[in-house]
């Protein structure tokens, strides 16, 4: 079973229909116990940084994360649970973030761009994860954000995007896997990525 964990910020629904149109088990949950006894873990999340650490933290839950990532337990995060994989955010001031990769999260500078950045744009594959198994380089999927992630180990960047500037929009180490894309909202080539997701979690 592959936990999506409910901690009061996200598209929770549209995730949990998108695994089961791929025919993966996946199921929302609120309870420390049931992230502990899944095979796959799924942090999905929009809104800002700050309200989700305190949301995480007062339902008990940011332990249960951190032990399923250090467990070796598949991991996907979406969109702010990207974000918050790393050490801190700018957003509102500085926060911290749960530090499982060094690095800040930024705000798109000031330019002639919209913030957020809103709508469909393309991804350059770097370092190929299981997940991203038939989907294209130079693909398309679906963005919404104000902030990027500027990890310190350019090691673990699975893919970029250009929006103003080169930003990461995928990371990948070992068992985590984490978008600043939305691949439950990112229709053929995004349900591809959860049925990856999916596949990778009955393999481990």
């Amino acid at each position: 079973m592959i936990a999506i964990i409910d901690y009061g910020m996200g598209n929770l629904r549209s995730v949990e229909k998108g695994f089961q149109k791929v025919g993966a088990d996946a199921r929302v949950v609120t309870d420390p116990k049931a992230i502990d006894d899944a095979d796959g873990v799924v942090l999905p999340g929009v809104g800002a940084f700050k309200d989700c650490m305190r949301n995480l933290s007062d339902l008990n839950l940011t332990d249960a994360v951190l032990k399923a990532i250090r467990k070796g337990k598949p991991f996907l995060g979406i969109c702010l649970g990207l974000q918050v994989l790393f050490s801190e955010s700018e957003e509102f001031g500085t926060c911290k973030g749960l530090d499982i990769f060094k690095g800040k999260v930024l705000r798109f500078p000031h330019n002639e761009l919209k913030v957020p950045h809103m709508g469909w744009n393309s991804i350059n594959i770097k370092n190929r994860p299981p997940i991203l198994d038939g989907v294209p380089d130079r693909g398309y999927v679906y963005f919404v954000h104000s902030f990027y992630v500027e990890p310190e180990d350019k090691g673990i960047v699975a893919a970029t995007t250009d929006y103003g500037l080169e930003f990461t929009s995928m990371v990948w180490k070992d068992n985590i896997f984490a978008t600043q894309f939305h691949p439950e909202k990112s229709q053929s080539l995004g349900l591809k990525i959860l049925k990856g997701f999916g596949d990778f979690v009955k393999k481990a």
